[in-house]
C-alpha cells in the first residue's frame, strides 16, 4: 500500500469530543519519548506531519490524521485514519493531569467503535520494561487488537535490539495464551515503514469486509 495523501484533521481533549467517523482508525501509543511522532511521519512520508519533540509527554490531545491511500474501495481511493494518542509513562505534569490524560486514553480505547487496531510503540534500544507490559495485558484484558512495533532500531547495535525483541516476547509468552504481531522499525531509515503499512491495509480489507456483512 502506498498513501496518496496524509493530512492533519483534529485534536481533541477528549473521546466524546471526536469527530464521529466511519472509515477505520489505527491508534499509535507508546511510553513518552518512543518517537512515536517520527514514525508516524516516516510511515506517512511526511516529515512535519505528526509534531515531534524531545520533551516528554508532549503530546496532550487525540489526534487525528486523515490519510488517503493508492487502494481503490467503491470506485474511490480508501480512506482511513491514524491517531496519535498521548504517551503512557513519564511526563512532567501532575497527578490529577496524568489520570485525567489515563482517563481519555482508556475511554477513547474502549469505546471507539471505528477504532480497528491499536499500535504499541515499543523503544527497542531498552529490555522490557514494566510499564510496556502493563499496558500490553491491559489491552489483552480490555479485548482492543494491537500490534507492537519496536522503534529506533537504528540507534542501537543490531544483536542488542534483537535480544530486547525477543525478550520482550519471551516476556509476553508468561503472560499471555498468545503472542502478537511485532515490526522493528526506525523512522530515520525508513525501516519496517513498508510491513506497517502492509499490516495496515490487511485490517482495512478486514474492516471493510465486516461492514458490508453488517
Amino acid at each position: 500500500m502506498k498513501i496518496h495523501k496524509a493530512t492533519y484533521l483534529i485534536s481533541s481533549p477528549n473521546y466524546d469530543q471526536c469527530l464521529k467517523l466511519e472509515a477505520p482508525e489505527y491508534a499509535f501509543i507508546g511510553r513518552s519519548n518512543v518517537g512515536k511522532s517520527s514514525i508516524i511521519n516516516a510511515i506517512c512520508g511526511q516529515k512535519g506531519l505528526a509534531k515531534t519533540s524531545s520533551a516528554p509527554g508532549k503530546t496532550q490531545l487525540i489526534n487525528h490524521f486523515e490519510i488517503i491511500s493508492n487502494e481503490v474501495v467503491k470506485g474511490r481511493q480508501e480512506k482511513w485514519y491514524i491517531v496519535d494518542l498521548p504517551g503512557y509513562g513519564y511526563a512532567k505534569v501532575s497527578q490529577s493531569s496524568r489520570r485525567r490524560w489515563e482517563q481519555m486514553i482508556e475511554n477513547y480505547l474502549r469505546k471507539r467503535p471505528n477504532l480497528n487496531r491499536v499500535f504499541v510503540l515499543i523503544d527497542s534500544r531498552h529490555s522490557p520494561q514494566k510499564i510496556d507490559i502493563e499496558f500490553v495485558e491491559q489491552l489483552f484484558q480490555w479485548q482492543i487488537p494491537y500490534t507492537l512495533i519496536f522503534t529506533k532500531s537504528d540507534k542501537e547495535k543490531p544483536g542488542v535490539v534483537k535480544r530486547n525483541v525477543e525478550a520482550f516476547f519471551d516476556r509476553l509468552k508468561t503472560l499471555l495464551p498468545y503472542l502478537p504481531e511485532g515490526f522493528v522499525t526506525s523512522a530515520e531509515k525508513k525501516i519496517g515503514t513498508e510491513e506497517v503499512l502492509d499490516c495496515i491495509a490487511r485490517y482495512n480489507l478486514l474492516f471493510n469486509e465486516d461492514k458490508a456483512t453488517n
